[in-house]
């Protein structure tokens, strides 16, 4: 097997592991519970095209945008971790807003709310977090010309693999139904929570370290 491919099978393998398409795809229900179908391929859309667009502009100058804004990799931790843990706790309480469950009254406000859930909390900090853009940096870095399309390509094709298990978030409601989606909300708000948790312990302790 050539430099190349084992290159790409590895950036492929962790940005895999870090953006995890199966493990989110639940997340995703739960967050878009009582949003229709076409509404749900917009968010899922919308979701995955801008990661994809954020994970480009950190593979090609994200060190120089943290050292632009002098932001550090720790201070990012945090504040992800922040937002990641905050969204787990209102899962986890089963609370509703127009975010999760829009209006009929206020048609067109609840569907830019529902957009939102797009760019926070899926697109970022969900796919496109700390991890992933860390992990984004480093393949980069020092990269030929050909390294960087492959870190691309395989950032192109985990994101199609997230669309693809968020855009079956409804087959997965109509199998599993409304109970239980309910259940899998909670228990998605409590990992959510945990991981959260740990990017501000990670976030505190790079901190320290530095």
């Amino acid at each position: 097997m050539s430099g190349g491919a084992v290159h790409f099978g590895t950036v492929l393998m962790a940005l895999f592991a870090i953006m995890n398409p199966v493990a989110n795809a639940p997340l995703f229900v739960a967050l878009t519970e009582g949003i229709d179908r076409s509404m749900r391929t917009q968010i899922a859309w919308r979701a995955c095209a801008l990661a994809f667009l954020i994970i480009t502009v950190f593979a090609l100058g994200g060190r120089a945008i943290f050292s632009t804004f002098g932001i550090t990799l720790p201070a990012f931790r945090i504040a992800g971790g922040v937002l990641v843990a905050l969204v787990g706790y209102h899962l986890l309480q089963g609370q509703t807003s127009s975010v999760h469950t829009p209006s009929a009254e206020d048609n067109a406000n609840s569907r830019d709310s529902a957009l939102g859930i797009a760019i926070t909390p899926l697109a970022i900090p969900i796919l496109a977090g700390p991890g992933t853009l860390a992990t984004t940096m480093s393949f980069a870095a020092n990269a030929t010309s050909a390294d960087l399309l492959r870190v691309l390509a395989a950032a192109a094709l985990i994101c199609g693999a997230c669309f693809a298990a968020f855009a079956g978030g409804p087959s997965l409601v109509r199998v599993l139904g409304q109970n239980a989606i309910k259940v899998i909300a909670r228990l998605m708000g409590l990992i959510l929570t945990v991981i959260g948790a740990q990017m501000l312990i990670d976030g505190i302790r790079g901190a320290i370290a530095a």
